[in-house]
Formats: C-alpha cells, sequence, structure tokens
C-alpha cells in the first residue's frame, strides 16, 4: 500500500513539475521530422519519372540527368541509414547534405526546360513540375513546423519549474538541423518552377 501511495505521489510530482509537457513537446519534435522526411521521400520519388520525361526528349543532357540521379541516390542512401536517429548529428549532416545536392541538381531542370520548347509544352513534364513545386511548398511548411517544435522543446525545458524536472531526468537541448535556413523557410521555396510552367497549376 505504502509503494502504491509513493508512486502515485512521484506521478502526481512529476506531472505538476512539467514532465507531461516535455513528453508532449518531445513527441511533437517526433512527429514534424516525421512529416519532414515524409515530404523529402515525396520530393525523391519524382526524381525517376522526370528524368525518364526528359530523357524522352532528348538525349542531350546527359550529365544533368546524371546528376540528378546521383543525387537522388544519395538521397535513399542517406535516408536509409538515418532511421529517424535525431541524436546522431552525423548522419542528419549527411542527410542534410544529400538534399541540398538533390536541391541543386533539381534547379538545373530550369536550364533543360528553357532549352527544349517541345518539352514545356509537353503536359506530364509540366504536371511533374507542378507537382515538384508543390513538393517544396510542402517540405518548406514541415521544416518550419518542425523548426517551432524544436523551439517550443527547448523553451519548455528551460521554464521553471520544468527545468528542474529536465534536469533530473537528463532531458537537454535538441538541435535545430536547419538553422542556417531557419530565416528563409516561410518564404518561397529553392525550386520554383512557377515563371517557367505556362500557367499550369494543380
Amino acid at each position: 500500500m505504502f509503494r502504491l501511495l509513493l508512486f502515485v505521489v512521484i506521478i502526481f510530482n512529476l506531472s505538476g513539475c512539467g514532465y507531461n509537457d516535455i513528453q508532449r513537446s518531445d513527441e511533437r519534435i517526433k512527429t514534424t521530422w516525421a512529416e519532414v522526411l515524409n515530404q523529402y521521400q515525396r520530393r525523391a520519388e519524382l526524381v525517376p519519372q522526370l528524368v525518364s520525361v526528359i530523357k524522352g526528349y532528348t538525349n542531350q543532357e546527359n550529365t544533368v540527368l546524371t546528376s540528378i540521379t546521383q543525387a537522388r541516390s544519395q538521397v535513399q542512401h542517406a535516408s536509409s541509414n538515418l532511421n529517424d536517429d535525431l541524436e546522431n548529428k552525423e548522419k542528419i549532416d549527411k542527410w542534410n547534405t544529400a538534399q541540398l545536392n538533390l536541391s541543386h541538381a533539381l534547379s538545373q531542370l530550369l536550364i533543360v526546360n528553357e532549352r527544349y520548347p517541345e518539352l514545356k509544352s509537353q503536359a506530364l513534364f509540366q504536371d511533374l513540375l507542378t507537382q515538384l513545386e508543390g513538393t517544396e511548398n510542402r517540405i518548406a511548411v514541415a521544416r518550419g513546423r518542425y523548426i517551432k517544435a524544436v523551439e517550443n522543446y527547448n523553451i519548455t525545458i528551460r521554464e521553471f519549474p520544468v527545468s528542474l524536472t529536465a534536469k533530473a531526468m537528463g532531458y537537454q537541448e535538441k538541435q535545430n538541423y536547419f538553422p542556417d535556413n531557419g530565416a528563409s523557410i516561410k518564404q518561397s521555396p529553392v525550386i520554383d518552377f512557377s515563371s517557367i510552367s505556362n500557367g499550369h497549376k494543380a
């Protein structure tokens, strides 16, 4: 009976000192990070279709197609090694670098699109570009939510009296994995096809 009473007292004290708040904030980080990964994966899945369409219209862009394909392969490899391990900075850095490389490779599609009028008028290609633009927007939103979730978690564990619970249970501040892009995350996506999509919108 005494043990049960002690357990109830401990649970009550933890709740009163912000333990539940920490758990909610931590879960929010996991949820928003999962959405970030989901949207980046959606982007990667569009790459083979884009490459296939471009190949059907020109054999002169092998360099661009190769760079996009290789960048996607690096993304897939980095993603498979990540396994949602938010505590492994090395894996996160490799994943982030791979995503940036793919963004750069995809930006070359702007040049390809302008070089070939027949490709610009191809409905499937334009539809894929529209999907890619929409995905870039969703990536920006997902990343913004993740940044906010990390910020809220870090504020929560620093506030008194929650800070006492956090310290006692070993909770530490979490790193924001998009620090260099925090200011621009709410702006237009890096890859913007709206100026070349001939008015095609989803």
